[in-house]
């Protein structure tokens, strides 16, 4: 495991390049720092936002650095699986035919390796509560489209490289759609405006 690297970002945040950017996430949560406001996952990487009136950058890295000493790669306890039905095809997957021939299947059985899958939350970003979903094998991946579509409709269920995703509003994208769910994936009137989190197990379920 490669050592942490660490950047300020103005007077304000401070981002953390390591593997174990969900650990330290969670651990956070569960010992929050004084003067550290919210921390914010991405990919191998954490941005830690603090009150500079009663924190400086290099005291929390310091502090951040002992944390990481003390943490290491795992499952995470407090996971869950959110299955997600899906519409297939037809008018709400314009891109299913094309994918299911890019893998060499029909389309029913492209939607059934699909939906064998466990997926995970890799992390949020794009758009609030649009998660990338990791856990694609390769003969599942699919290319970008080359040109983008100006308007994705929310609650398309996409294909994009190595990750699949639920796009939760209505934003241009170019990724393959291959279907569409009626969950709501970011709602400001719920206690948790997004149903899922870093860590989180993923399943699709198509719908007859």
């Amino acid at each position: 495991m490669s050592a942490p690297t660490f950047m300020l970002l103005g007077d304000a945040a401070l981002t953390v390049s390591t593997s174990l950017a969900r650990e330290l996430h969670a651990d956070l949560r569960v010992r929050p720092l004084p003067g550290v406001h919210e921390s914010v996952p991405a990919l191998n990487l954490l941005t830690v936002l603090f009150d500079p009136l009663t924190l400086d950058g290099s005291t929390l890295e310091d502090t951040l650095r002992s944390r990481l000493a003390g943490l290491h790669v795992h499952a995470p306890t407090e996971s869950r699986t959110l299955v997600i039905p899906v519409s297939f095809g037809e008018d709400v997957g314009p891109d299913l035919a094309w994918c299911a021939a890019h893998t060499q299947r029909s389309e029913a059985a492209f939607i059934a390796a699909l939906c064998d899958l466990t997926l995970e939350v890799a992390f949020l970003g794009f758009t609030p509560g649009f998660a990338f979903l990791t856990g694609l094998p390769a003969g599942l991946q699919m290319p970008r489209l080359d040109a983008p579509r100006e308007r994705v409709p929310p609650g398309s269920v996409a294909l994009g490289g190595p990750w699949a995703g639920v796009y939760p509003r209505a934003t241009p994208g170019g990724w393959r759609i291959v279907g569409h769910t009626a969950m709501e994936f970011f709602d400001l009137s719920r206690p948790e405006p997004v149903p899922w989190q870093p860590g989180d197990r993923v399943r699709f379920e198509a719908l007859t």
